[in-house]
């Protein structure tokens, strides 16, 4: 396996400061973490037993050590991805979102 794709393991907070003068709530923070791990697409077998179907936009992200810090969601490249399954802190089945 090559540990060769930057992965970002992003945590979310909510300012929800409301500006009177704007009429619009502060910008959410996000902080992230990168990571460089090995990710492939999901393979068929996987995508039945984990979704019950076929799914685009899956991957596996397996990483060289356990990541154990808290964290909302992935970002691989300009998508983000929200984990499905973990197993063990290293592997990481995750499917795409809007």
């Amino acid at each position: 396996m090559r540990y060769d794709t930057p992965v970002y393991f992003q945590t979310v907070t909510e300012k929800g400061a409301y500006n009177a003068d704007t009429g619009d709530y502060a910008p959410d923070t996000v902080t992230e973490d990168k990571i460089y791990a090995d990710v492939t697409d999901t393979g068929t077998e996987a995508l039945r037993l984990i979704y019950g179907d076929l799914k685009q936009g899956c991957k596996v992200v397996r990483l060289h050590r356990p990541y154990k810090k808290p964290f909302d969601r992935i970002k691989i490249g300009e998508k983000k991805y929200r984990v499905d399954l973990s197993r063990r802190n290293k592997a990481f089945y995750v499917s795409e979102v809007q």
